[in-house]
């Protein structure tokens, strides 16, 4: 067999240049990444020195294989430290965020970054520290991050007008912002308005006629006084029609004075003394210390009438040492506003509430079967403006006694027995009231805003003696002097000459409540 033969020598060279043509691309890569790392950058092959064998192995290995992803894994990660756990703490900046806080400040400010992260376990618990170390610690985070002089926006120029600080100009901003006007600024600028008419229902057309804002301000104080003499809640409210009777409201002090001294709702129905006896009739005149009365003239209260037509020279009022304005009561619609005296056109109230155990069951001695009872029941008051007045005490509701609640109920039912529905009265009580005064009874150490209430007994030989003081329920601009609060309650025997303490353990304090039917009572 010879040895020589072409066509193998032939596949023989086709295969060693298949062989040589697959090796060179790989020689060129790994030939050019020696050539870059030596020649191109000297620097890094300094620094490479210093790394592990592994890393630069790896780097190696990757730049001829140019395939697999470049990872490295002795390399600190960035965002390792942001990690929570073990891998983080290998770091010194996550040491340092991992450092146990020791104020309470500090747990304040780490509860809130764990509340933000969503670690509201961890939140609590660093909240609870907090606030044991320091109660007010939310007030120290506040002012230290949130100090109050972040909030306030400084002006740049507190006069951009450059103009004078009395001229009144709106580009002058004051630093202290805008003016606060007082009630009585707001009400004295109020001084040259007049009654605008209403405006036309349609654009284009006339407006409606307003008689009343033609009328001269003389005739427009007149009306206004007939209406308080009529009813001074009403004349009150006239303030919120329009500027000018919110003016003359606050302002006309004339017509405060006519009411103050009048009989309807002044204090010419007030009595410092006894005037009636318990049971309604007048007391003789010698009976009556002049000395004690309250006005320093000779004037008769019957003269002033209630009709509300009555003017201000119909009427002589009383001139009264009480009456004169003071630093307590600088005005008049100020004296009637708060100083103590008692309305005639409602009744006084008092609801009672109390609960008192019911009888046991003997067979069983369970103290849930026991019953519980739950007692209500009211006390009414009436004054009049001569002196006396009427005291019920009754299971009865208001709804069904304020409307009978009349000396004429009181003389028709009393000791009667009746289905009608003012028999209520028969149980109401005559009775007599005064005030007490610091100018009238000074001597005896009383002091204003008492009253004095004396009433029947439930039987002949008993007489009640009540004391109450005025008070007011409410907002503190509502109405006044609608409270009155016990101070004492009292029985008189008359033939032992006793007296006796009632108890006020469930007595509540008595409240106005008008009623239409008395009018002006």
């Amino acid at each position: 067999m010879d040895d020589h033969n072409p066509d193998l020598e032939t596949f023989r060279k086709q295969w060693q240049e298949e062989v040589s043509a697959r090796s060179t691309p790989k020689e060129q890569v790994y030939n050019s990444a020696k050539a870059y790392s030596s020649h191109e950058k000297p620097e890094r092959s300094k620094a490479k020195s210093a790394l592990p064998p592994s890393y630069v192995l790896n780097e190696e290995a990757e730049g001829v294989d140019g395939i697999s992803a470049q990872a490295y894994h002795d390399l600190e990660d960035k965002d390792d430290t942001r990690r929570l756990g073990v891998e983080g703490s290998k770091h010194p900046q996550s040491r340092q965020n991992l450092k146990e806080p020791q104020s309470a400040l500090e747990h304040y400010e780490k509860a809130i970054e764990r509340e933000d992260q969503g670690n509201l376990g961890d939140s609590l618990n660093l909240y609870r520290k907090a606030y044991r170390l320091d109660a007010g610690v939310d007030r120290i985070y506040k002012n230290k991050h949130f100090p109050p002089s972040s909030n306030k926006i400084k002006p740049t120029d507190s006069n951009p007008s450059n103009a004078s600080v009395t001229v009144p100009n709106p580009a002058h901003h004051s630093l202290d912002g805008p003016f606060a006007m007082t009630t009585n600024n707001l009400v004295n600028s109020f001084s040259n308005t007049t009654v605008a008419p209403a405006a036309p229902a349609i654009e284009g057309t006339l407006p409606p006629p307003c008689p009343i804002a033609t009328i001269p301000s003389e005739l427009l104080i007149e009306i206004l006084l007939k209406t308080a003499i009529a009813d001074v809640a009403s004349f009150a409210r006239l303030s919120i029609v329009c500027k000018r009777f919110a003016y003359l409201v606050a302002t006309e002090d004339r017509i405060w004075e006519r009411i103050c001294r009048g009989l309807e709702y002044g204090f010419a129905a007030m009595h410092y003394i006894w005037k009636t006896s318990i049971a309604g009739k007048p007391l003789p005149t010698t009976l009556l210390d002049a000395s004690d009365l309250p006005l320093d003239d000779a004037l008769d209260v019957s003269t002033l009438s209630l009709d509300p037509c009555t003017s201000f020279n119909n009427v002589r009022l009383p001139r009264s040492p009480i009456l004169l304005l003071s630093d307590v009561y600088p005005s008049y619609r100020q004296m009637l506003r708060t100083r103590p005296r008692l309305r005639f056109n409602g009744c006084y109230i008092s609801t009672v509430n109390y609960h008192r155990p019911g009888a046991s069951n003997t067979s069983t001695n369970s103290t849930y079967t026991c019953p519980v009872h739950i007692v209500t029941y009211y006390r009414y008051l009436r004054f009049f403006r001569d002196g006396t007045c009427l005291s019920l005490l009754t299971t009865t509701e208001p709804a069904d006694v304020v409307h009978h609640l009349t000396k004429e109920n009181l003389q028709a039912h009393h000791n009667k027995e009746s289905m009608l529905p003012s028999a209520i009265m028969r149980h109401a009580l005559k009775g007599r009231w005064r005030l007490s005064g610091s100018l009238v009874h000074q001597h005896d150490g009383e002091k204003e805003g008492d009253v004095h209430i004396e009433t029947e007994g439930v039987d002949a030989k008993y007489m009640y003696n009540m004391q109450l003081s005025l008070r007011s329920a409410g907002r503190v601009c509502g109405t006044r002097n609608n409270k009155l609060v016990w101070k004492g309650f009292w029985s008189y025997n008359r033939l032992t000459d006793d007296w006796a303490t009632f108890t006020l353990r469930n007595d509540r304090a008595f409240f106005w409540s008008r009623v239409k039917s008395y009018a002006m009572g």
